[in-house]
């Protein structure tokens, strides 16, 4: 969908109108009111959104309804659903297509024989993937903990929850609306152009379903994102959604000013890996800010950087406490600077801490 035309050369005016469109728990604030960041950028929403990365991933197995609950209970503002398609052309809720890492599968003994190598995006992978299952089959696996070494608790979960449909994330994000109307959901397509290769559209299946629920239209409460441009170009073509462009850690070419300009006409926000918007120094803590946030905004375009996780594991070197790798290190602190940066949303698998952290950063913001 074309975009409005002075969003590049009108950058407050196009904030503002993007800002009344996308149902934002509070309404945009004036200029005067905004709080300034750490690098002096100051955030386009009034209130930066706390985005639950996979739901409430630190607590429950990633992509299961019971983590996209737990989040909504965590007052998480978004939350995001990753999705890849079935055989029979249904999307699923799982980070990637591989399913090895975060069901069951490989104890079924039934489908060992779709076990195989595949290359995804260049990369060549070796396990059981989602498109070679038809959605009744993969009804009968259960999800697991992808990362137990880091998250053991997590695995007391292990074998309790289906892996969910599109259709069925709705439905819960449906629900959580009835506690909070103004809760969005950020659906990721993953792998665009490997799925368009082998004759599945994800971008279709996404735009027809969104048309189904009366989810297709400019103010709608659902905003896509994708890592690959032509993918998320292909949204903007179908639907009249907001579009997100992803920024991995090896993408850094779209975030100089020219590549933003090619962005914002066809996206609405761009989400940043964590580095290209707040390096850490030699120390191990946060650096200075770099121009992106700025950069972005000066072009209508929202910032929503990936993602923030509370174990030490996870956690620059400069914020751990103690040596275990599963306890929790000074997440608070680390947190507060992101959102100092004048971000305006941040991922976070711990919807729980990083709302007390913007609880923490705003009291800062007050105090005279």
């Amino acid at each position: 969908m074309r975009r409005t035309a002075p969003l590049r050369r009108r950058p407050a005016l196009a904030a503002a109108l993007l800002l009344l469109a996308l149902l934002v728990p509070a309404a945009p604030a004036a200029a005067d009111d905004r709080h300034p960041g750490r690098g002096g950028e100051e955030s386009l929403v009034e209130t930066p959104w706390v985005i639950a990365h996979r739901g409430a991933s630190a607590y429950r197995p990633e992509h299961t309804l019971a983590a996209y609950r737990l989040a909504v209970r965590q007052r998480a503002d978004v939350i995001e659903p990753d999705l890849v398609p079935t055989s029979d052309g249904h999307l699923i809720a799982r980070h990637e297509n591989e399913l090895g890492g975060t069901t069951d599968v490989d104890e079924r003994p039934e489908f060992a024989d779709r076990r195989t190598t595949k290359v995804i995006d260049g990369v060549r992978v070796t396990g059981w993937f989602a498109e070679d299952f038809t959605l009744a089959e993969i009804k009968t696996l259960r999800a697991e903990e992808r990362i137990p070494d880091i998250r053991p608790r997590n695995t007391r979960y292990d074998g309790r929850y289906e892996i969910p449909t599109f259709e069925e994330v709705l439905e819960v994000w449906e629900q959580g609306r009835r506690r909070n109307r103004d809760l969005l959901l950020i659906p990721e397509l993953k792998h665009g152009g490997y799925f368009d290769s082998i004759g599945l559209d994800t971008e279709a299946m996404l735009a027809a379903t969104l048309r189904e629920r009366g989810l297709d239209g400019r103010r709608s409460p659902v905003i896509v994102q994708s890592f690959e441009p032509g993918s998320a170009r292909e949204v903007d073509r179908l639907v009249d959604v907001r579009v997100v462009q992803l920024i991995s850690g090896a993408q850094r070419e779209l975030t100089t000013p020219g590549a933003l300009d090619e962005v914002a006409e066809y996206a609405d926000a761009i989400g940043p890996d964590l580095r290209w918007v707040l390096p850490i120094g030699a120390d191990g803590r946060a650096g200075e800010p770099t121009p992106l946030v700025a950069d972005a905004h000066d072009r209508g375009l929202l910032v929503t950087p990936y993602t923030l996780r509370s174990e030490n594991a996870h956690l620059p070197d400069g914020y751990d406490i103690g040596a275990d790798p599963t306890r929790y290190g000074d997440y608070l602190d680390y947190y507060v600077a992101v959102y100092a940066t004048g971000v305006d949303g941040v991922f976070s698998d711990n919807p729980d801490h990083l709302y007390r952290a913007r609880e923490a950063y705003e009291r800062a913001q007050r105090r005279p």
